[in-house]
């Protein structure tokens, strides 16, 4: 099924009958992806006294309760509420849903004993491209990253010059297939995410971050559609499902 979508003043064509699934499912399991010292989530039966809420034990519905933290626990997107002192809500930030995107492949480089992506890096894989969000996949790229414990393992993080450079770019939406765009342990500088938001100057509220993605090895570098899917979440955070789409030459 092929839509022709009026984008700013460009015409583009996508085919919605090929959607790229790239948000990582929650799962009550201990293998589900996880950061940030907390246990997997759970999703169990309401229990009212000795009746509990599901089919299987002689209920008439399933009617379960969740239990899970959105920063540590898969996709998710968030807003600028994640840093500040004043409550902002991803749900009352962000109201568009669909962008221009540009996926891009990175191998991190080695500083001192981390891995990191430079702004180096970034200029090089966009080049002198304008678009609304950056898609970024890490290599290698496994599908171990559907099951990563990132706990103490000092992962992958974004250089603070690599988020000034997104933002001077005008991106407005940044995908990372990492638990963080900061450094696991940083004495809490977030440099990354105040980059990104540009907390010392005018706020970006309407600009977000979206971590924990998986992108198939299957995907190409280059333009697609994004439809950018939230959780109606008054918090700072929302589990979230990003929709790629191919835009068609």
């Amino acid at each position: 099924m092929l839509a022709t979508i009026q984008y700013n003043s460009k015409k583009l064509q996508i085919d919605l009958s090929q959607p790229i699934d790239i948000s990582i499912p929650l799962s009550a399991s201990k293998s589900n992806v996880n950061a940030w010292y907390i246990d997997a989530p759970a999703i169990e039966p309401a229990r009212d006294g000795d009746r509990i809420a599901s089919v299987l034990e002689g209920a008439c519905i399933n009617f379960n309760n969740i239990s899970f933290n959105p920063h540590a626990h898969g996709t998710h997107t968030e807003c600028v509420g994640h840093i500040t002192e004043k409550v902002h809500s991803i749900n009352q930030n962000l109201k568009q849903f669909f962008f221009l995107a540009e996926v891009i492949t990175v191998a991190p480089e080695k500083l001192n004993k981390d891995l990191v992506i430079s702004k180096k890096q970034l200029q090089f894989a966009i080049g002198n491209k304008k678009r609304d969000a950056i898609v970024i996949r890490t290599i290698p790229n496994t599908t171990e990253k559907l099951t990563a414990q990132y706990s103490n393992t000092n992962p992958t993080y974004l250089l603070e010059d690599a988020a000034i450079y997104l933002r001077e770019k005008g991106v407005k939406h940044l995908l990372i297939d990492l638990p963080s765009v900061d450094k696991e342990k940083d004495e809490c500088k977030l440099l990354a995410h105040h980059a990104f938001w540009n907390t010392k100057g005018e706020l970006r509220l309407d600009a977000t971050i979206t971590e924990f993605i998986f992108v198939p090895n299957t995907v190409k570098d280059g333009p697609h559609f994004l439809n950018l899917q939230i959780a109606p979440f008054e918090n700072d955070a929302s589990p979230s499902k990003p929709v790629l789409y191919k835009i068609i030459d």
